[in-house]
C-alpha cells in the first residue's frame, strides 16, 4: 500500500537520472487503483529533477489528461499515449488519428487484448506478483463482455491491413510505436512493417515479461530496426524473471540499445518518481557503468519521449 516502506535510492542514482523520461507509468486516474494520480506524481517528478513521464492506461486514451497535467505543473513534460486494446476498437485507425491530433506520445500495440497475451501458457515464477490487470479481465470476461482478441497478422503471419493503416498514421504523426504485449514472431513482422512505412522510433515493450520472454537472438534482430529494448522495473522487482537476467539481456544486447522505465503506479509497489533510480542503483551495483546507465535512463528515453520532428 502507499504508506509501505521502500528503501529509496542513492544519491548517485539519483544524479544520474536527472533529466531523464519515464516512458512507461501507470498512475491515477484510471480503472484500477494506483498508488498516485498524474498531478501529484508531476509535482514529484520536477522535485527530483526528473523530465517527465508517458501516461499509460490499458483502456484509455492519455492524451487529453497529460496536457491539463502540463498546464497544472509547467516544467514538466506529461505525455499521452494510446493502446490498442478493445477498449479504444483495437487496431482502430480513427482513434490513432485522433491521439495523434491531440499530441499522443506513444501508441501501444495491443496488451491484455493480443492475442498472444489471451492465450499465452506461460506462468509466472512461484510467488511473483500478478499484474493488477488480469483483475480487470477476468470481470469482464465474468459478465459476459470480453472482446474478442485483437489479431495484428493474418493467418499467413503478414500484417492486416488495420495494422498497416495504424502504422502509416504512428508515421505521419510522428509517434513512437511499442510493441505491447504481442508474441516475438508479432513483433518481428510488426517492426519489420513499422520500418517500411517509416516510423522513427520503436520501443520493444518489456521482451523480458512472462508473455514476451524474447531471446537475446531476436533482441539482436530487432535492434536492427532501430528498435529499443524496454527494460521496466517491476519485471525483476515483481519476481517475473531474476535481475541477473536482465542484466545479462542488457550486456548480449547492448546499452546503447536499452531503454529504461519502471512500469510503477500499483499500490503496493516503490514510488514511481523512484522507479528509474532504484533501477540505475542496480546496474550500478551489479557492474555496469555510470555513462551506461546515463544513456539507457537518460540519453534514450529523451530520444523516445522529446519533442516531435518531421515524419
Amino acid at each position: 500500500m502507499p504508506g509501505t516502506h521502500h528503501p529509496p535510492p542513492g544519491s548517485r542514482a539519483r544524479e544520474l537520472v536527472t533529466g531523464a523520461y519515464d516512458t512507461h507509468v501507470h498512475v491515477a486516474p484510471d480503472v484500477m487503483a494506483r498508488r498516485i494520480d498524474d498531478i501529484s506524481l508531476a509535482l514529484r517528478f520536477r522535485d527530483a529533477g526528473l523530465a517527465g513521464f508517458v501516461l499509460k492506461s490499458h483502456y484509455l486514451p492519455t492524451a487529453e489528461r497529460a496536457q491539463v497535467v502540463r498546464a497544472v505543473v509547467p516544467g514538466v513534460d506529461v505525455l499521452g499515449a494510446l493502446t490498442l486494446n478493445a477498449s479504444v476498437g483495437g487496431l482502430n485507425p480513427v482513434a490513432v488519428e485522433l491521439a495523434g491530433r491531440s499530441g499522443a506520445r506513444i501508441v501501444w500495440m495491443p496488451t491484455v487484448d493480443s492475442r498472444n497475451q489471451r492465450e499465452s501458457q506461460t506462468r509466472a515464477p512461484q510467488g511473483a506478483t500478478p499484474p493488477m490487470w488480469a483483475q480487470v479481465q477476468a470481470e469482464l470476461a465474468e459478465q459476459g463482455i470480453m472482446a474478442p482478441p485483437v489479431d495484428v497478422v493474418d493467418p499467413d503471419g503478414e500484417p492486416v491491413t488495420a495494422l498497416r493503416q495504424v502504422l502509416t498514421l504512428i508515421a505521419k504523426h510522428d509517434m513512437v510505436l511499442a510493441t505491447g504485449h504481442l508474441s516475438g514472431a508479432e513483433i518481428l513482422t510488426t517492426v519489420r512493417a513499422a520500418h517500411e512505412a517509416g516510423v522513427r522510433r520503436i520501443v520493444v515493450t518489456h521482451p523480458e515479461f512472462t508473455s514476451q520472454q524474447l531471446s537475446v537472438a531476436a533482441q539482436r534482430e530487432l535492434t536492427a530496426y532501430g528498435a529499443l529494448m524496454e527494460r521496466c522495473f517491476t519485471t525483476p522487482h515483481s519476481g517475473k524473471i531474476t535481475w541477473d537476467l536482465l542484466y545479462e539481456h542488457i550486456r548480449e544486447v547492448g546499452p546503447e540499445h536499452s531503454i529504461l522505465s519502471s512500469d510503477l503506479g500499483q499500490p503496493f509497489n516503490p514510488p514511481v518518481e523512484d522507479g528509474l533510480a532504484l533501477m540505475a542503483d542496480q546496474l550500478l551495483r551489479n557492474g555496469f557503468h555510470e555513462d551506461e546507465v546515463r544513456v539507457m535512463a537518460v540519453e534514450n528515453t529523451r530520444r523516445t519521449a522529446l519533442a516531435k520532428g518531421p515524419a
